[in-house]
């Protein structure tokens, strides 16, 4: 990022290696400060209310430039005096004392507008000018902060003239600070127009973060491309950051555009970022870029198998209509998909976790199933009963996993892919959003589909392979009597991988899609469009799974089928929890 400031999509990045404010003079006088404020006066006059026709009439001010000076001069001098006395010393403002409310109307609506937008401040590694380069990053971040706070405060209470009894601490300054700077990394040439991206080092995030992307919910499936998407890709380098991830045993650079950085940020608590050390000198496996342009100027989400340099490719072009974390999410997964199934891994798109029960038994379950099938569903539903049931529960994955052939024990062992979940609001506990709020990051949390991140694993929890010993399809639209178990062992290996890869369920809105719906292998995410790979491997492993003994059924979680929302996982946990007992 060259510049000191930009801001665009509702988000501003502050660029603190280029400026960085220590005063309130500092900030009412930078660039930044001009640029929010002209955002807030253009957002207003294309929407005339009530602020907009105070600046007009009161201040007298029709002309842009004269409002921002005049407003600006007005801040300024309310950091040191009183609406009194600025109103008998400066006879362009003798209105400020006698309609001190309505000021206070317009402070207050710019510093809204000011914290209603997404606020990043930057750093980067090489030396700039008016820089931090040598100051704790999370020192410099709340010391600005606190001056956004303690400059508002000053101001709003020399406008009115009292003393606030009541203080609140809210986040006033920057929701994320990113120290970013340039890795060096084995670039092929086919790709050269990425090495001037910086990567992200360190992140430092106020939670719980609250966020609004324009879209909620995804749509579709990703599509094979046969020429690399990259080499027509139209890309500004200084809009652009890498977020280094390590998805399962793979390394992944994910490349996101600065109108997508809510859902860049959003990946620390979702994939284990990479270190300095396992970045420098490495390829990555995967390489995703979410935001660049295409020739063509159309909506474009796709993949490409790039056999020349060993690495899956990711493509999504910058519009609006992918500004939700499932496509960042998804197509990163479905890369990683697709290259453990071509190394003879089985992906799988569920849930894992490693449960002791009190009485000292324990088992590694995985439950499979498309989204909203009720795999985190089932295990919140798990953990709300732990204190009846649980003495420990270990989450392996939360969404999606991988099986392998162990070479020692020749069963089948399961690995993660991440340390977090993306977990859907609504289908879960009311009072869980509140336990997991300090960590958290609430993505729409008024709308259909609102959604919540957070970590639930550590990256060694995910990697340690473990040997599997329930495997269950969720079935979400099935209605279990009361009397009736939820779960119901297959008997033949046919029988199991009709129902696995029928892939069914009752759509939750998680999607586009609406009423029952199938998936190939309940995983559109690589199994759907690699079908000639997944089938042999399909077979295999559940061959291997009926010969050492594992029990393979499904799971009816009832998670579709209205008013079973939360019921419904319950039972089916309870069921499970006697299965392990047997």
């Amino acid at each position: 990022m060259k510049k000191e400031w930009s801001i665009s999509n509702d988000k501003i990045l502050l660029n603190f290696s280029m400026k960085y404010c220590r005063t309130e003079e500092q900030v009412l006088n930078s660039d930044a400060f001009r640029g929010v404020l002209e955002h807030f006066l253009k957002k207003n006059k294309e929407q005339p209310n009530r602020i907009y026709r105070l600046i007009s009439e009161t201040l007298q001010k029709n002309d842009l430039e004269r409002q921002i000076f005049a407003i600006t001069k007005i801040t300024k001098l309310l950091t040191i005096m009183t609406s009194k006395e600025i109103s008998e010393s400066f006879p362009e403002f003798s209105v400020l004392y006698e309609h001190k409310e309505k000021f206070r109307h317009l402070i207050e609506a710019v510093y809204k507008y000011w914290r209603s937008i997404e606020r990043y401040c930057i750093i980067q590694e090489e030396k700039g000018t008016e820089g931090l380069q040598n100051i704790n990053f999370i020192e410099s971040k709340q010391k600005f902060d606190e001056l956004i706070l303690n400059m508002y405060r000053k101001i709003t209470n020399n406008l009115s003239m009292t003393t606030p009894s009541v203080y609140r601490q809210v986040p006033a300054g920057t929701n994320v600070g990113l120290i970013v700077g340039q890795s060096i990394w084995p670039i092929p040439r086919e790709y050269v127009i990425l090495k001037d991206i910086p990567f992200i080092k360190n992140i430092v995030m106020e939670t719980p973060f609250i966020t609004y992307p324009k879209r909620n919910t995804r749509d579709g499936f990703f599509t094979e491309v046969f020429t690399n998407p990259i080499r027509r890709a139209g890309i500004n380098t200084d809009h652009f950051f890498c977020y280094p991830a390590k998805i399962g045993n793979l390394l992944a650079y994910i490349f996101i555009h600065r109108d997508f950085l809510t859902q860049g940020v959003s990946l620390s608590n979702l994939f284990q970022m990479a270190t300095e050390q396992e970045i420098a000198g490495r390829k990555p496996d995967l390489l995703y870029v979410y935001g660049g342009h295409d020739s063509n100027r159309e909506p474009k989400d796709v993949f490409y198998v790039d056999e020349v340099n060993q690495m899956m490719v990711g493509f999504v072009t910058l519009n609006e209509k992918y500004d939700y974390f499932g496509y960042l999410k998804k197509m990163s997964l479905t890369l990683h998909n697709i290259l453990q199934l071509r190394r003879g891994n089985l992906p799988i798109h569920g849930a894992m976790v490693n449960i002791v029960m009190k009485n000292g038994k324990s088992s590694n379950i995985v439950i499979v199933g498309d989204s909203g099938a009720g795999k985190s569903e089932s295990i919140e539903a798990f953990r709300s009963l732990s204190e009846d049931y649980i003495s420990d529960l270990t989450i392996i994955f939360d969404d999606m996993g991988t099986f392998h052939i162990g070479r020692k024990e020749n069963k089948i062992v399961a690995y993660g892919t991440e340390i977090g979940a993306f977990v859907r609001l609504d289908d879960l506990d009311t009072g869980y959003a509140f336990k997991e709020l300090d960590r958290s990051i609430f993505m729409n949390p008024d709308k259909i589909n609102a959604r919540l991140i957070n970590p639930v694993a550590t990256y060694k929890d995910i990697m340690q392979g473990l040997p599997v010993d329930i495997l269950l399809y969720a079935n979400n639209y099935t209605k279990v009597k009361e009397d009736e178990s939820c779960i119901d062992r297959f008997k033949t290996v046919q029988e199991a991988i009709e129902v696995f890869k029928a892939g069914r369920r009752m759509s939750k809105g998680t999607t586009t899609e609406t009423g029952l719906t199938t998936s190939y292998f309940a995983n559109p995410f690589g199994p759907q469009q690699k079908q000639d790979l997944c089938d042999p491997l399909i077979e295999k492993f559940f061959t291997k799974a009926f010969e050492t003994g594992i029990f393979v059924g499904q799971l009816k979680t009832q998670l579709g089928i209205q008013g079973k929302e939360k019921s419904g996982p319950e039972k089916a946990a309870i069921d499970l929890f006697k299965v392990i007992n047997e």
